[in-house]
């Protein structure tokens, strides 16, 4: 009476006492067992049936819950053996055959846990639980159509099981079915509203169904009805991921660690939240976790090799990279993000090989394209770099319908006396380096519309007095054929023979070069430094340069360093080494819409650029301005390999990073040339 009040204490209690009046009474002993297994005292559960076995050793009642107990402790060896002796004792024992099965199940020998409810069947007719359980073996085996059979068995016996009906919509999530899914959970939730996994596998089908918002309302559903719920945790920083609320993410899958801290996938997902903010050393321990949690854990030795990479530890990100092929050799993504260690390693050829395995297994993957042209093109590769360079197109979004209404011109057909449109693309530095075909267009008959960034408007009016310049977001006049603006390299053929080279192409404004000159002053040798480009993404790795290290240049006698620097990184003049000095311009330096245009008029009264790779360098050298250029051991394509000039630019000399990361020995080259320059312009002054 007491044990079907679930009133455990009190009836182990009373079980004691009698088994202290009669020791030799089975029943008491496998009684006393069920209430202590009710009270998760399973070692005590097994010690009490062992008893009732000792007196009674064909007690097949004993052996069933005993093995129930060993289960509930994993032991789950032990618990077949139990299954067995119960079985041995009583041949047609349903439950035994039932839950044997569910042993064999959770040991992952799903063919004979299949085997196993079968006999559950064949000697209990109308046993759902069974027809239930055997479902999800089946699902387990990937027989889904014998699983949903199975479960719709179990339904037809027991339509208000809900937990068949979450077995059904499990079945019909892997048959990709999401929809008949999310019916089945809804029904379940509806039979037991207090049934977690009804509420979690309910939000797992709406996240299929792109729902992550409402499938966030399930999963703390399911939280309150189960706190330590970890694996709903883990889905609801998924949602959490997918709503970009990754912070939120974050705190989620902290709390599913900390419930399993062995959770793989839960500390694999937590670093990609964390690589994506920037927390690179701490998304690198998650990595770790998640492999240590999971052996042969391909995806997180993959993810690990990724944010190696991003934090300049190339060696180790190869080793890693290549435990991610070895243990999944299908994966596009971990041979294209070794090309990308390959390619920072300056081994370009393996780079090519990997993204070429990355297209292999992935056709359409548009970045392995992108970065097989990157190195083709950075090797001086041009007739092959440049057809590859229209891979690009198929990283951005939906076509310009604008542009799309129109022919494009591919450079084979005459388009003198005919309008083209010229469509500026990517960022302010490549419409500078670019915006000279245009020219070489209208030099071929072309009337020439050129369409660049609203900012560039007024810079980019100088390049020729016939080229009508408009901004992007402004409606471009009836034209006859358009071209993308880096797809004119291609049009015109150009090679590293022929690179349309004129000395300067753009030009500052008279009057603002008087108003700076006014400004700035005559004295000095004057150098205007630029050290930071715009910060994220893949071209930003590696390339800026804190400010410090032009900390010797200005201590050479003579040298004024005036600051080019806008937005990010200026801060950096707030916290200067004891004796250094940088000139600021003051705020109303390019402080208008028009981006530039104060930039070039002091460029004009400088007697040197010095920057790193950014739109700095690239206005210097169209205004055709002593520039010289940092760069990093691997540079952007443009400025191609192994050498101190560049093509594009004949007023440029580039200074490059011998060893990764070296930019003292950059700065020291730069500081031994630079009293040979000064002395150079001293003598034409």
């Amino acid at each position: 009476m007491l044990h079907s009040l679930k009133r455990f204490d009190e009836a182990v209690q009373s079980y004691g006492r009698a088994i202290r009046i009669a020791a030799d009474f089975a029943e008491a002993h496998y009684n006393e067992g069920n209430t202590l297994r009710e009270l998760r005292r399973q070692d005590d559960a097994i010690r009490s049936y062992d008893r009732a076995i000792a007196l009674r050793p064909d007690f097949a009642e004993a052996y069933y819950n005993r093995g129930n107990a060993l289960r509930n402790q994993n032991r789950l060896d032990e618990a077949l053996q139990s299954y067995d002796r119960a079985i041995g004792v009583r041949p047609d024992y349903a439950a035994a055959h039932n839950n044997r099965g569910n042993a064999l199940r959770d040991l992952h020998r799903f063919d004979e846990a299949v085997a196993s409810y079968d006999h559950a069947i064949e000697h209990k007719r109308g046993y759902p639980l069974a027809h239930k359980n055997r479902g999800v073996a089946l699902r387990k085996l990937k027989r889904l159509e014998e699983a949903l059979q199975s479960c719709d068995r179990a339904l037809a016996l027991e339509p208000t099981s809900a937990e068949a009906h979450v077995e059904r919509g499990n079945i019909l999530m892997e048959l990709a079915r999401s929809g008949e899914a999310l019916q089945s959970y809804d029904t379940a939730a509806a039979l037991d509203p207090h049934l977690p996994e009804a509420h979690y596998n309910r939000g797992n089908a709406l996240r299929s169904l792109g729902r992550p918002g409402e499938a966030l309302q399930s999963y703390n559903r399911t939280l309150e009805l189960n706190p330590e719920f970890a694996d709903a945790y883990h889905n609801r920083g998924n949602a959490f991921q997918e709503l970009g609320r990754p912070d939120e993410a974050l705190r989620s899958y902290d709390r599913a660690v900390v419930l399993k801290p062995d959770f793989a996938e839960s500390h694999n997902n937590r670093g990609n939240i964390l690589h994506a903010l920037g927390r690179l050393d701490e998304a690198l321990e998650s990595y770790d976790r998640a492999i240590a949690g999971k052996a042969g854990y391909a995806l997180a030795y993959n993810n690990k090799g990724s944010t190696l990479r991003e934090l300049g530890q190339l060696d180790e990100a190869l080793r890693s990279l290549d435990r991610a092929i070895e243990l999944a050799p299908e994966s596009a993504e971990a041979y294209y993000n070794k090309g990308n260690v390959l390619k920072g390693l300056k081994r370009l050829d393996g780079a090519v090989r990997c993204y070429d395995l990355a297209i292999g297994l992935r056709p359409d993957f548009a970045e392995a394209h992108w970065n097989k042209c990157v190195c083709t093109l950075l090797a001086g590769n041009f007739n092959d770099g440049w057809r590859l360079y229209e891979r690009r197109k198929s990283r951005s979004g939906t076509p310009d319908p604008e542009t799309s209404r129109r022919p494009v011109w591919t450079g084979e057909e005459s388009i003198a006396g005919k309008t083209l449109l010229v469509r500026a693309e990517q960022g302010l530095g490549d419409t500078i380096q670019f915006c000279r075909f245009a020219a070489l267009a209208e030099a071929r008959g072309a009337n020439v519309v050129l369409a660049v960034q609203d900012q560039l408007r007024r810079l980019l009016g100088t390049l020729s007095p016939t080229i009508a310049v408009t901004g992007s977001t402004t409606t471009p006049p009836e034209f006859d054929r358009h071209v993308a603006l880096l797809s004119m390299p291609l049009a015109f053929q150009t090679r590293l023979d022929n690179v349309p080279a004129k000395v300067a192409y753009l030009f500052s404004e008279p009057g603002k070069v008087r108003a700076w000159k006014d400004r700035i002053g005559d004295g000095g040798f004057r150098i205007g430094i630029s050290w930071q480009g715009a910060t994220g993404g893949e071209v930003d790795i590696g390339r800026s340069i804190p400010v410090t290290h032009f900390e010797r240049l200005s201590a050479i006698p003579d040298v004024r360093l005036i600051s080019l620097q806008k937005n990010a990184g200026v801060e950096q003049l707030l916290d200067l080494p004891a004796g250094m000095t940088v000139e600021t311009l003051g705020d109303d330096f390019d402080a208008g819409a028009d981006a530039f245009i104060d930039t070039a008029a002091v460029m004009e009264n400088l007697h040197l650029v010095i920057t790193s790779d950014t739109a700095i360098a690239h206005l210097a050298g169209a205004l055709g301005r002593t520039t010289w250029v940092a760069l990093n051991y691997v540079p952007d394509w443009r400025w191609l390999l192994d050498r101190s000039d560049s093509p594009w630019y004949p007023t440029m000399k580039l200074f490059r990073q011998t060893d990764r990361d070296d930019w003292p020995g950059v700065f020291s080259a730069i500081a031994a040339q630079l009293p040979g320059l000064m002395r150079k312009k001293d003598a034409t002054t």
